[in-house]
């Protein structure tokens, strides 16, 4: 076989990896809505396993009553939470939804205030240019929000869907606990001892460098949101003008997640803003939050980052270690 051709198949061979590749992340975003109840329930099963390991070994119980209890206690709190998101931003969405006209018309007369403002240092025609912009973003902005709110409201109000998606992942978290050993059991038993063999060594480098940069990011993301939250409630019930407690701090939660941008990208605008238009007691909470938030980060990050999420040599070693 020539060097041209070995070089050709191996570009072929490339191309058609890429289009399987794209072919196969399309066909998972399609398919999507039929196994996301399952990798929820996988990740947090990967949550509960050291607390039942420590309730195995601190108690000598074994490991499908210690599954059962750790599982009836994050039924609990799961339930809990999902009542208590599902009923509040549905509050939430609904009162914003109803008063989002006169929400817009204040961002509106806040933003060209301030433009007006800066006539004394810029040309007119500037000055036009940017309030047509400033407009024109707005209502962009104002349409993609009314849509978001409405598919939020869709989804929360459809309960029927909800249960099922609920049902789906307890039930799997439930028998992905208490019936993980046999399920390893049977892949070992009816896979080739080669195949197992790889499909370990593959699992475990795709959970120690993905798997545990996501659950670090996931964890920090989770802090910050927790931290927002509690500092977003103290001020409502402050009186400092906070009306969406738990949407805001989702939406902190989401801007943090995203490459590049923080928390701070939209509370430090906001604290500013809220400073030059006399609120003054909400601008300095938002800038104190934030700092809370930055210190907590920059304590915890480190410690989570540089954590080993997945410590085990191979696929037997994993089931010793699991097993009773």
């Amino acid at each position: 076989m020539s060097e041209e051709h070995k070089r050709w198949t191996c570009i072929s061979k490339k191309i058609l990896s890429f289009i399987f590749i794209i072919i196969a992340i399309f066909c998972s975003l399609k398919i999507a809505v039929f196994y996301i109840p399952f990798v929820i329930a996988f990740i947090i099963s990967l949550m509960m396993e050291p607390a039942i390991r420590k309730l195995m070994k601190k108690f000598k119980l074994s490991r499908r009553i210690s599954s059962i209890i750790m599982f009836i206690i994050v039924f609990g709190i799961i339930l809990g939470l999902l009542i208590w998101g599902i009923v509040t931003l549905i509050s939430e969405v609904t009162n914003l939804s109803s008063n989002f006209n006169e929400y817009y018309e204040n961002i509106s007369n806040v933003i060209q205030n301030l433009i007006n403002n800066l006539r004394l240092n810029l040309p007119d025609q500037v000055t036009v240019i940017l309030r047509d912009i400033t407009s024109s973003f707005l209502q962009r902005l104002s349409g993609f929000l009314q849509q978001f709110l409405g598919n939020i409201l869709k989804f929360f109000t459809s309960i029927p869907t909800i249960a099922i998606y609920f049902a789906v992942t307890i039930l799997a978290l439930y028998f992905i606990c208490t019936d993980k050993i046999y399920m390893i059991d049977e892949l070992e038993h009816h896979l080739p001892e080669k195949w197992v063999k790889e499909i370990a060594i593959h699992l475990k480098e795709i959970t120690k460098t993905l798997g545990g940069y996501l659950k670090a990011q996931l964890v920090l993301i989770l802090i910050s949101f927790v931290i927002s939250l509690i500092g977003f409630y103290i001020m409502y019930f402050a009186g400092l003008n906070i009306g969406f407690p738990l949407l805001i701090a989702l939406g902190i939660a989401f801007v943090d997640a995203l490459p590049i941008l923080g928390s701070g990208t939209v509370m430090i605008p906001w604290a500013i803003i809220s400073g030059v238009n006399g609120h003054l007691a909400l601008g300095m909470s938002i800038i104190v939050l934030l700092i809370i938030m930055s210190i907590t980060r920059q304590f915890v990050e480190p410690k989570i980052v540089s954590r080993k999420y997945w410590n085990t040599s191979n696929f037997y070693y994993y089931c010793n270690v699991y097993r009773l």
